[in-house]
This record gives C-alpha cells, sequence and structure tokens, in this order.
C-alpha cells in the first residue's frame, strides 16, 4: 500500500472513556469483525486476556489494521489506568497520530491529562473525539471549555451535538455545513445526511464562522481569503485543518456516542483526512553506535531497513515476539539484522501482522507500517533492528520508575526456580515492572507502578505459569539522592592472572532535578575510544541501582566524564566499568546522601458536606491541598499525598462519606522525606 494512506494511530484515554467500545465499533463498521463485542460482557476483541474481561479494563496495548475507504489504518488501543501507563508511553513513541477520547459525562480527567503530556513529549498530532453524549449528564460544551482551560493548543469543535443525553441522535457537521441524524428505528447503525435543523442554524453558522477565524492565525491562505471576503468551502476547511493537526497547532473535536453506534463513521473519516501519514512525519532521528554521530533516516521503503521494537512478549509457541514499528526500508524472512543495543546479528524467522492476539504469518513488512517479529532472541523494548551495514540506534521510550514494592517467596523449595524463571520472563516484557533480590536477607522484592499492576502480576503468575506463591503487604519503593557537587577519580593498575591492565576516570558527580540520571562525556573518542566511553557509562548506571542508605536507586543525578587514560595494551571495556564504578561509589561517600518518597497527585470527588473531615484526614497524611472546586453539589479536591499515605485509602475514603466519595491518584514526583517523619522511616526500613 502506498504509505501516504496508511495511518498508524493510537487510542487514550482515562479509564473508562470507551477507548476498547470505541474501537470494537471502528473494527465492526470496516469490516474487521461481524458481530460487536461489549466490554461489559467480556466479549471485546481487543481485550483479549482474562484478566481483561473480568476486570472490564484494558491493561495491556493491543493492535490491529483495518481498511476504510481507501485508508489502511493500524491501531494500538491502549489502558486508561495509571498503573499502565508505560502501555500507552511505548505506543506513543511509534504513532503518527493520536485519537484521544473524553467521556462527555467525566470531561477531562486525570489521566486524560497525563495522556495528553506523554503525546506531547513524544509531539504526537491528535483529534479528539468526546464520548458518550447519550448518558445523563453529558455536556458537550463543557468538555470543549474544560479541554481549552486545561490543554495549552487551540482546541477547534466541527460538531454540534443534535439533542442532549438520551435524546442525541446526531451531529452537525459546521465543516461541511450538513446535519448526520440517527434517526431509523429499524437500523441503529444507519444515518442520514440532511439540512441543519431550523434551531441550530444560526449556531451552526457562528461556529464556522468562528472555526475560520482560528484557522486563519496559521493558515495564510485562509487568512487572504477572509480579507478578501471570498467565500471559504468544506474541502478548503478539511485541507486547512489538517496542516494545522500536522503541525500540532489545533486538536478538532468530534461528538459521538460509541455504545449507541453514532458518528463512528465520521471518526473513521477524520481519522483519515485529518492525522498524519507516515510520510507526514519528520525523519527519524538516531545514533551511528559504531562512531557515535547523528543519523537521520527518511521514510524510504528502498532506503536501508531499520525498525524499534516497542514492545515484547513471550509466546508459548514461539518465543520472544517483538511488536515493531519499520522507519526505512523492509524486513523480509530470513534476513539478517543487527539488534544495536547488544550489537547481536538475529536472523528473523516470522513476521506477523497482529490483530488483538490473532497473528497472520507475511513475507516482509515495509516502512510505515507495523508488525510483529520472531527470532530476536535478546530483544528487549526500546531495541533498534538495522541493516548491519547501516546501523542505526534509535531513541528508546522513557519509562517511570516503579513506586510501589511487595514481598515473594515460592511455597517450596523445588518452586523457587520455576518462579524466579516466571519473574524473568515478566521483567522481560514489562519495563516498569522490576525484580530485586536483597543480598542481605535474601528476600524477593517485585516493584511495580501501584497495587494493581502487582495484582494482575501475581494473578498471571499463577494462571500463565502456574506459580503461587507467598505475597507480603505492599510497600513504597523510596529513592535516594545527593545534593552536592563532587569530584572524584579512581585508577586501576593492578596484575590480574599475569596480565597488566590499566584504567583511569575522572567525574564529576552533581544534583540535577531536571534529569532522572543522566550520563556525559566530556572526553572526545580520539582521547578514549568510544567502547570505553560506553563502559563507563554502564558501569556508573549499574552502579546507580543501589544506593548506600538502603540500597533504593539513585535519581535526580548528573555524571560527568572530565577525564580519563587507558594503555592501548592494558585496558579493556571491564577495567573501564569497574574504575567507574568505584569512582562513582567513592564520590557518594563525600557527601550527604538523601532518602525521597514518591508523592502522588490525588483528585478526590466528594458530596460537599464532607469536606471538612475529608481535609482533616488528608492532613493527618501530610497531603498538600491545592484547590477545591464545586459544581453541582459535588467537591474536587485537587492534592499532593505521599504515597505511604494512601494504602487503603479507598476504604477509609467510602467510611469517612458514607460510601460516596471516590478518588484517582497518579504518580506525581519524588521528593525529600520530611524530617519529622525521616527517623520513622528509617526506622521501618531497619535503618539506624
Amino acid at each position: 500500500m502506498e504509505q501516504n494512506l496508511i495511518r498508524n494511530i493510537g487510542i487514550i484515554a482515562h479509564i473508562d472513556a470507551g477507548k476498547t467500545t470505541t474501537t470494537e465499533r471502528i473494527l465492526f463498521y470496516t469490516g474487521k469483525i461481524h458481530r460487536i463485542g461489549e466490554v461489559d460482557d467480556a466479549t471485546a476483541t481487543m481485550d483479549w486476556m482474562e484478566q481483561e474481561r473480568e476486570r472490564g479494563i484494558t491493561i495491556t496495548s493491543a493492535v490491529t489494521s483495518v481498511n476504510w475507504k481507501d485508508f489502511k489504518i493500524n491501531i494500538i488501543d491502549t489502558p486508561g489506568h495509571i498503573d499502565f501507563t508505560a502501555e500507552v508511553e511505548r505506543s506513543l513513541r511509534v504513532l503518527d497520530g493520536v485519537l484521544v477520547i473524553f467521556s462527555g459525562v467525566e470531561g477531562v480527567e486525570p489521566q486524560s491529562e497525563t495522556v495528553w503530556r506523554q503525546a506531547d513529549r513524544y509531539n504526537v498530532p491528535r483529534i479528539s473525539y468526546i464520548n458518550k453524549m447519550d448518558r445523563n449528564g453529558a455536556d458537550f460544551d463543557r468538555v470543549v471549555k474544560s479541554m481549552k482551560e486545561k490543554f495549552p493548543v487551540e482546541i477547534i469543535p466541527l460538531h454540534i451535538p443534535i439533542g442532549r443525553e438520551d435524546d442525541f441522535s446526531g451531529v452537525v457537521d459546521i465543516v461541511q455545513m450538513k446535519a448526520y441524524l440517527y434517526n431509523d428505528p429499524t437500523n441503529e447503525h444507519r444515518y442520514n445526511v440532511v439540512e441543519i435543523p431550523d434551531h441550530l442554524k444560526e449556531r451552526s453558522q457562528l461556529e464556522r464562522e468562528s472555526l475560520i477565524e482560528k484557522l486563519a492565525n496559521f493558515d495564510n491562505d485562509i487568512l487572504e481569503k477572509v480579507i478578501e471576503g471570498k467565500s471559504i468551502t468544506g474541502d478548503e476547511i478539511v485541507s486547512s485543518i489538517r496542516k494545522g493537526v500536522l503541525s500540532c497547532k489545533i486538536v478538532p473535536v468530534l461528538a459521538g456516542s460509541s455504545k449507541r453506534n453514532k458518528c463512528v463513521h465520521m471518526l473513521l473519516d477524520a481519522i483519515c483526512c485529518y492525522l498524519p501519514s507516515p510520510i507526514d512525519r519528520p525523519p527519524i532521528e538516531g545514533i551511528n553506535p559504531k562512531t557515535g554521530e547523528e543519523v537521520l533516516r527518511n521514510l524510504d521503503k528502498k532506503g536501508p531497513f531499520c525498525g524499534l521494537i516497542y514492545k515484547v512478549e513471550i509466546d508459548k509457541h514461539f518465543g520472544k515476539l517483538g511488536y515493531m514499528r519499520v522507519y526505512s526500508g523492509k524486513v523480509e524472512l530470513k534476513d539478517q539484522v543487527l539488534d544495536t543495543t547488544f550489537n547481536e546479528k538475529v536472523r528473523v524467522t516470522k513476521i506477523f501482522m497482529i490483530h488483538s492476539n490473532k497473528r497472520i504469518e507475511v513475507e516482509k513488512c515495509e516502512a510505515g507500517d507495523i508488525c510483529g517479529v520472531v527470532g530476536i532472541r535478546n530483544s528487549i523494548t526500546g531495541s533498534t533492528l538495522s541493516d548491519p551495514k547501516h546501523p542505526i540506534a534509535l531513541e528508546k521510550p522513557i519509562f517511570p520508575e516503579p513506586v510501589v514494592s511487595i514481598s515473594v517467596e515460592p511455597r517450596r523449595k523445588d518452586e523457587e526456580e520455576k518462579l524466579n524463571e516466571a519473574l524473568k520472563n515478566m521483567q522481560e516484557v514489562d519495563p516498569t515492572f522490576k525484580v530485586l533480590l536483597n543480598k542481605d536477607t535474601g528476600q524477593l522484592l517485585i516493584s511495580g507502578m501501584g497495587e494493581l499492576h502487582l495484582e494482575i502480576i501475581i494473578d498471571r503468575l499463577k494462571r500463565e505459569y502456574n506459580v503461587y506463591p507467598r505475597v507480603g503487604k505492599p510497600i513504597v519503593t523510596y529513592r535516594e539522592t545527593i545534593k552536592d557537587k563532587v569530584e572524584s577519580e579512581y585508577e586501576l593498575s593492578r596484575v590480574i592472572g599475569q596480565k597488566s591492565v590499566f584504567a583511569y576516570v575522572k567525574l564529576l558527580v552533581e544534583s540535577d532535578e531536571k534529569e532522572n540520571f543522566s550520563f556525559e562525556s566530556k572526553i572526545s573518542k580520539d582521547v578514549l575510544p568510544l567502547e570505553f566511553i560506553k563502559a563507563v557509562e554502564d558501569g556508573i548506571r549499574s552502579t546507580s541501582s543501589s544506593g548506600l542508605i538502603a540500597g533504593f536507586p539513585l535519581i535526580n543525578i548528573k555524571v560527568t566524564l572530565s577525564d580519563a587514560k587507558y594503555d592501548i595494551s592494558s585496558s579493556n571495556e571491564q577495567a573501564f566499568n569497574f574504575a567507574a564504578s568505584m569512582a562513582f561509589k567513592d564520590a557518594l561517600k563525600k557527601v550527604p546522601n538523601y532518602l525521597l518518597e514518591p508523592i502522588m497527585k490525588v483528585d478526590i470527588f466528594i458530596p460537599d458536606e464532607f469536606v471538612g473531615i475529608v481535609i482533616n484526614d488528608l492532613n493527618s497524611r501530610y497531603a498538600t491541598i491545592h484547590g477545591i472546586e464545586k459544581d453541582k453539589g459535588i467537591s474536587k479536591i485537587d492534592c499532593e499525598v505521599p504515597l505511604s499515605e494512601m494504602f487503603g485509602y479507598m476504604n477509609n475514603l467510602r467510611t469517612l462519606t458514607q460510601g460516596r466519595g471516590v478518588f484517582t491518584m497518579e504518580f506525581l514526583q519524588f521528593k525529600e522525606i520530611p524530617q519529622e517523619k525521616l527517623q520513622h522511616v528509617k526506622e521501618r526500613l531497619g535503618i539506624f
């Protein structure tokens, strides 16, 4: 297929906004499936895991491809729960465009803002869709107003709903100035294109004029016509909207009700009209792993192959399966490609087009497309596969660090190996899941993004691996850092096994709250070979996983390699890895180290009469209250709370509000533990 007719899109939203329900309708109307499944009935196509169907939520991103008119649309349906934010992160890394779904009732919710920021980070063009317009309390204008207040981009509604709540029957399209009515009692899928109802004609004209004014702010062609007083056609508006979307200057807003099969056709048209094709996106940037120089790759089927593994799974039939976006060239069966992450050549033994948990074998995958590949023995999420003659390493997705841990142990000694193997596999496929063995106590800790994340992990251990471990209570995963700037050096000069070994490094270690952990070399590859600089970085990063206070990972630190020496006959990568590790440890010992705790952004929704008692309870939990918004008898409390104070909070909130309060929570930042809490935390951790 021609690349200008491909759309690689993701569907992102807060939980329960209707992502999977919308995807199900897209599959149906494009002919991919012939019977609509429902989340509530555990029959949705894209929610194929047992846990997803039982809980009615999406846990893992699922990919599919559909055809609409002349277009091929690759779709990644992502989870909406904050515990599974890594699935959104890795999907956004390889997508060209995004559909953001909002509930017409709840509007812009906390996870809506989170996924929007994630899309901002990757500069992904997007359109939005206000779903559930048939529900009680749905209000299109209110949600649009909230979007304008919370997102720093031009929000442009293209629809006006016809009817409210249960009487919602279609929309006015202000671009083409037509109404789409779903009013056939014998067929809920059929719509009629009619003239705009009289009571909406004036509003439609005013909103179209407002739309044109906004487009004229960035589109000179539209501006010129406005100045000259010329009429502007619907097709010209479509073209202008597309320009604005591709440049991330505007976000069009559509309305509909996926559950009731209303306006999904228009949503598909908007995806094809407004979201970018692969050739609309800029060339992909990478690094030549041999020289360290920047490389640009254009989307060219005839160019050298490169693709990014954005997700891996362990398949019981094929072993490791990688989900890959191809950026240039093509990959064919039996091709030998280079995994630049490990500098390892691998042979592609199978290529799949993927539909949820079903796979169709194909002979090749070309630039601009998404596929599954087998044969990638050691590849991980973020691995780049490329033509061995033209190596390139693409930027990896950035994942948040886990914040909650639990202890696990096998029930019997003979289950230990089975448990370890299962955890190894699960850690390999989930970048936000970590396994740590405490060398002093022998305790095995698993860490994730929240209690639900770890609950799912334990459930999968039982179902998929037949392992039933003993599980401890959730505990907070802390971090460590420094606040000062310090220099340190280390020289390794000794004889090991009758062979001289030499390496010298000098480091500058300093606090850097803008970065999680960063490394920079001031040494050119002419002074120190690139492989030795890489060994220095690897040694430092490995050491940073365990701080001096209690063995927690170090963050907010920048390390600069300021000087180094090597000997051509006695230096090697292992020597520089060791020297860097020792110099880094020495630097940490020279300055005070600090313990940080995870702080959560918490939004609490309660009836007005319970505000006082809930605020008092939050104050006892070291909360910082940022504000209270009141709307129709419901108060929203916006606050920050240490994660350690939030375990079991749902039950406590229900007690305080007679079962009428709910809350959402997402990770915000790591913060130094207040002095009044520090001693208690240290005692709990066994630090004296």
